[in-house]
């Protein structure tokens, strides 16, 4: 049994396999054969969204899988700009014509403001209407989880203050360097399960003396290092890749860190993201 075996059990019994393949930044072309290699692999989770622009390809690798629909966990995300009901409504139906499957396993709303505002506006009203179109589809069976993105604990309590669903994932920024460790307890608090999208933060980690060291100390990579980290923290690690060889090696994580190494992976900070900061997440907005 490897890490690509195991589960967590979100609040309502579906079960999410712990570690992912994150497809941001494969094009379109390429996502179907990338999925079709992780899964040979072993891969039983997909994170895609609409903003990758790469779903019809996720999910034609998804239907030319080496494996039933059904041991696949697929994931989208509503565009963040989506902030009313009727758009969220069409952009549901979208994603399962572009994916060309019967469900989603689950949507998130990929952020609590656009792209353009990022921790910005006040989108409160337009959130809480976009989360009764997930709540929705959840109802008729077309989404078997809904959750969010990039959601703050004010965030996720507007959320909860209208909705009939406590979100079931909540997907964040979280690796060696930026562990929102309030937000992860208040999230565990309410039964939400943190899925940790970069967990090699965004490749910047990699020539960190510190965690170089510590990685050799176990006889790992640092990739492996840091997805080891986020598991331990009980989150989905969620590191993307194209490469079959990065997939395989993402999943050879089966050692532990012990209590000491994670404390100092969980107090490092100053991560600098290089040409990857001007997105909004890796911003400090």
């Amino acid at each position: 049994m490897t890490i690509l075996d195991e589960t967590y059990k979100l609040s309502h019994g579906v079960e999410i396999p712990k570690l992912g393949l994150g497809t941001w930044f494969i094009d379109d072309d390429k996502a179907a054969e990338a999925v079709r290699a992780a899964v040979e692999i072993g891969y039983r989770n997909i994170d895609t969204a609409q903003a990758y622009g790469n779903e019809r390809g996720i999910g034609e690798g998804v239907r030319t899988a080496a494996v039933p629909r059904d041991e696949l966990f697929v994931s989208t995300k509503l565009a963040a700009e989506i902030k009313d009901y009727g758009r969220a409504v069409e952009a549901i139906d979208e994603s399962l014509r572009t994916l060309g499957l019967d469900y989603i396993d689950l949507m998130l709303i990929h952020s609590p403001q656009p792209w353009d505002d990022f921790r910005g506006g006040d989108y409160a009203e337009g959130n809480r209407a976009t989360w009764r179109a997930l709540e929705e589809a959840h109802k008729a069976g077309s989404i078997r989880s809904i959750g969010v993105s990039n959601f703050q604990q004010h965030d996720l309590e507007n959320i909860l203050r209208d909705g009939t669903v406590v979100p079931h994932v909540n997907q964040l920024l979280v690796h060696a360097g930026n562990t929102p460790s309030e937000l992860l307890a208040y999230c565990e608090s309410r039964q939400i399960l943190v899925e940790a999208y970069s967990p090699i933060a965004h490749g910047a980690i990699l020539e960190n003396p510190e965690v170089r060291a510590m990685a050799e100390r176990y006889g790992v990579s640092v990739p492996q290092l840091c997805i080891r980290y986020t598991l331990q923290l009980g989150t989905v690690s969620l590191p993307k890749t194209a490469n079959p060889a990065h997939m395989r090696s993402n999943a050879e994580v089966g050692f532990e860190i012990s209590g000491d190494d994670m404390d100092a992976l969980r107090g490092l900070r100053d991560v600098d993201y290089g040409e990857h900061s001007m997105f909004p997440v890796y911003s400090g907005k």
